[in-house]
């Protein structure tokens, strides 16, 4: 994971973000109730009192007004909590009184899910969620999803701060670390892979341009094998890269590809628009 600061106080969020959902064992803390808010729309429903059955909105402040009871603060509290609430303020009225309230519209507690994923929206954060809980109810990762996921956060002195995940370490190896809790108001980002195009020629089977998915970090190798390999005729000492550097000037870089193949060197990696010249040997 990387962090990328837009204010104070990162230290502390960055801490809480990756600790405070976790016990010391890596196991998730069991979710806690959703706690009402402004904006929520709820159903509450009275037993055999059809007059006391309503569909109200949390107002602003945190408050409804019902029937019988007038003004009412619920704001901050969780379903059963109202329940209770209602229940114990009803017991001046009626006799035994049995209170079900049903949350319809979460609207005061929502994380916003956008980018390279099935459905794209902003979703209810009913008590403590994962990050993974949350990619599961957008669909998962469309096809175009790139290799990280961007989580940025508004802190309360109107500062932000961003955590960068790798897809990688959250979905394939389950690292609880960055399975980070998301708070209310996150914008949980996940980049499109953008498409690069290599171009091989010379001395492979199929020479031509080469598409790669930039995440997929292609390499001198890859792009051989994808052009269908050296051909016949190939020198494998004499491979010649050629590209523009950070100051858009034509630069070439010799490579002996025999001991990459050797494991003498590391492969080399690639870069968007790069031409990659294998020579012909002389016989």
């Amino acid at each position: 994971m990387s962090f990328k600061k837009k204010g104070s106080l990162f230290l502390l969020v960055a801490f809480c973000l990756i600790s405070s959902g976790f016990s010391a064992s890596g196991q998730e803390i069991p979710v806690p109730e959703y706690k009402i808010g402004p904006g929520d729309l709820i159903d509450i429903n009275v037993f055999g009192v059809d007059q006391l059955n309503t569909t109200v909105r949390i107002s602003e402040s945190g408050k409804v007004t019902l029937h019988l009871l007038g003004e009412v603060d619920i704001g901050g509290l969780s379903k059963p909590d109202l329940e209770k609430k209602l229940t114990q303020l009803l017991t001046k009225y009626l006799q035994e009184p049995q209170v079900t309230v049903f949350i319809k519209e979460y609207a005061s507690k929502v994380v916003y899910v956008q980018g390279a994923v099935a459905k794209p929206a902003a979703y209810p954060l009913v008590g403590r969620q994962s990050l993974r809980q949350i990619l599961a109810l957008a669909g998962g990762f469309s096809a175009a999803a790139g290799d990280e996921i961007i989580v940025i956060r508004q802190l309360a002195d109107g500062a932000g701060s961003s955590l960068t995940i790798s897809i990688e370490d959250l979905m394939i190896k389950g690292d609880p670390k960055v399975n980070i809790p998301l708070e209310a108001g996150d914008v949980v980002s996940v980049p499109a892979d953008k498409e690069i195009v290599i171009y091989v020629l010379g001395q492979v089977r199929s020479p031509g341009a080469q598409e790669f998915k930039k995440s997929s970090k292609p390499t001198l190798l890859k792009a051989i094998t994808k052009a269908g390999g050296f051909g016949d005729r190939a020198a494998k000492g004499d491979v010649r890269i050629k590209r523009k550097n950070a100051e858009g000037k034509d630069i070439e870089i010799k490579v002996n590809a025999k001991d990459i193949l050797k494991g003498k060197k590391p492969d080399m990696f690639l870069q968007a628009e790069d031409i990659i010249y294998v020579g012909e040997t002389i016989f």
